[in-house]
């Protein structure tokens, strides 16, 4: 805490205005009497909302003499949309005044250097003292007291009803739902976030089946009907049918059984875990923190353990938990997992022989090898964020929380703040767009040939179709050519494809083409490696590399074309070559290839 001499405390102003008021414009002149406490927050921090929930006590036990306002303060792009805020208010269930200072007007008026900062203003209107970080709620409770006492005998404390109302509720199945999984009978089961519940969903993924908990925040187990979560998130699916939940709020592991409808505690105690506390053991024992989302790897549940920027792992063999990466500092730094550091760890998915993991506040994706290593494949920092496809190297997300592995090794990510599905490949170190306007995706599900995205914003799972070559089908061996001479230098690849006769190509989720390039030894090629949406492109060709093979894969989708056909039915065209190429000088500069339905007589 930062103690202050007497200090007037200036005006809120944002431009964004005034949130849970009315539409009413508040002043701390008309505030005056009160002890008001601003919440310096930005809805991506993890320790904001850890701030948020720890006030809520003291603004239940104060509510006739303290008023808090939260003044939104944003870091990433995203959060200063007005919208962005709008929603993220509700779906944090917060219960007083919020400015929106997209600009950080306020924020520099107070010298606000960091989220969340906390300042206390006496019924005088002066600022009486400043926190920065979390877990100062006992302290300002106990502040609270004394300017009560001291201003209730100078007579300048006022009480009254806070100046907070309640938004009209909206009538939809899910509220800012955010983590999906499949279920063995084909129903899919959603974390229900903002309502404190989880909805079993049909094979649709939109008719709601039944609903795990009361809707009351709470930390009770029992029946389906009488159980209690507080903003449940992460889903993972057990060998034996049951689903482990992440109980975020609640900071803790919870396990429901579909058959009997039960839920009970498998992790957590209910509290927060702090600094210098266990962070292995009985399970039961230890403090978890903000566990945000959880996968079935090697036999334990790895835990996405965003309040303290780790992962830990649940052991069901022997009911232990244990950190397994992260030294709890925040920020992105490879290398063994004790070594090292992640920055609110978000969404998991599993592979046989990797873990991948949305590392949200460094925009990254990442992945933990079997031995434990953690390596990145997109991101570079705390700050680096936007939307950029290409190389890993350059490639941008921004605050991603979901991840999911495709079929063929790549993986899908819920780039949250971008309102996209991007996916990056591993073979080639490519990142790409699958689709745009999507509302803070939060998650993805792969089912079959789509992908089923937890639209969090738009309240529902929106079901999309998966590139062909995401599917791991491809037709087999590659064709062997003979060996082709071509001149060093610049080399024209060309590949022909024609719909087949009634087919047109497939557009409606973006290019229905793909061109893949790459060679053996790869110094072969100086520019032109790599994937691609067209079917031609211009390779560089070392001269200083006489001969080598090129590996080329082409890709292209068609559909039925006959209006009267409902749902037409669909095509994929898939070739791959290998190429030995000979550099001579003097050769031909074009390499024409066939996918199909050209003649080539």
């Amino acid at each position: 805490m930062v103690k202050h001499a007497r200090v007037r405390a200036p005006e809120l102003v944002g431009r964004g205005g005034w949130i849970n008021t009315g539409d009413r414009e508040l002043s701390l002149a008309a505030l005056r009497g009160r002890i008001v406490v601003l919440d310096f927050w930005t809805f991506c921090c993890v320790n904001c909302l850890h701030a948020l929930d720890e006030l809520r006590e003291l603004e239940e036990r104060h509510r006739d003499t303290v008023v808090i306002v939260g003044v939104h303060s944003p870091k990433f792009t995203h959060e200063a949309e007005h919208r962005a805020v709008l929603d993220a208010v509700e779906r944090y269930s917060v219960e007083h005044p919020v400015l929106d200072d997209p600009e950080r007007v306020t924020w520099r008026q107070y010298a606000v250097r960091a989220w969340p900062t906390l300042a206390v203003i006496d019924p005088e209107g002066y600022v009486v003292a400043q926190y920065t970080g979390e877990g100062h709620a006992h302290a300002i409770q106990r502040l609270v007291e004394e300017l009560e006492a001291r201003h209730a005998a100078k007579g300048t404390l006022r009480r009254g009803d806070a100046p907070y109302v309640a938004p009209e509720p909206e009538p939809t199945t899910l509220r800012f739902p955010g983590k999906a999984v499949s279920l063995p009978s084909g129903t899919f089961l959603v974390s229900d976030t903002t309502r404190h519940q989880l909805v079993e969903l049909a094979e649709d993924g939109e008719s709601p089946v039944r609903r795990i908990g009361s809707g009351r925040r709470g930390f009770t187990d029992g029946p389906a009907d009488r159980a209690e979560f507080s903003e449940p998130q992460g889903l993972a699916l057990l060998g034996d049918g049951s689903v482990v939940v992440a109980d975020t709020v609640n900071h803790a592991l919870r396990r429901y059984e579909p058959v009997t409808g039960e839920v009970t505690t498998l992790a957590g105690t209910g509290r927060q875990h702090r600094p210098g506390e266990p962070s292995r053991g009985a399970a039961r024992a230890v403090s978890l923190s903000s566990p945000w989302d959880v996968a079935l790897w090697n036999d334990r549940v790895w835990i996405a353990m965003a309040g303290v920027h780790q992962l830990w792992a649940y052991d069901p063999r022997d009911g232990s938990v244990t950190v397994t990466a992260g030294t709890g500092n925040e920020g992105l730094v490879d290398g063994p997992g004790p070594e090292a550091w992640f920055a609110q760890p978000s969404g998991l998915s599993a592979t046989d022989d990797r873990l991948w993991v949305a590392d949200s506040e460094t925009s990254a994706l990442r992945w933990v090898e079997l031995d434990g290593t953690v390596r990145t494949a997109v991101g570079t920092g705390l700050f680096d964020f936007g939307h950029r496809d290409g190389p890993a190297a350059r490639a941008l997300l921004q605050h991603p929380l979901g991840v999911a592995a495709l079929p063929d090794g790549s993986v899908v990510v819920a780039d949250t703040y971008n309102h996209a599905l991007r996916r990056y490949a591993p073979p080639t170190g490519e990142v790409s767009t699958l689709a745009t306007d999507l509302r803070e995706p939060s998650d993805a599900v792969v089912v079959g040939g789509d992908v089923l995205v937890v639209e969090s914003a738009r309240h529902r799972l929106t079901r999309l179709r998966l590139p062909h070559d995401a599917l791991g089908t491809g037709s087999g061996e590659a064709v062997l050519r003979g060996t082709t001479e071509a001149a060093p230098g610049t080399l024209r690849l060309e590949v022909a494809f024609r719909a087949p006769a009634g087919q047109k190509l497939d557009q409606r989720y973006g290019p229905a083409t793909r061109l893949l390039v790459s060679a053996t030894p790869p110094e072969l090629l100086r520019a032109g490696e790599g994937a691609g949406t067209e079917l031609s492109r211009s390779l560089d060709l070392d001269p200083s590399v006489p001969e080598g093979m090129l590996h080329v894969s082409a890709t292209a989708a068609s559909c039925d074309d006959d209006l009267d056909v409902p749902y037409p039915a669909c095509h994929v065209h898939q070739k791959d070559w290998k190429i030995p190429v000979r550099l001579v000088e003097g050769a031909s500069d074009r390499l024409p290839l066939v996918l199909t339905g050209v003649d080539t007589a």
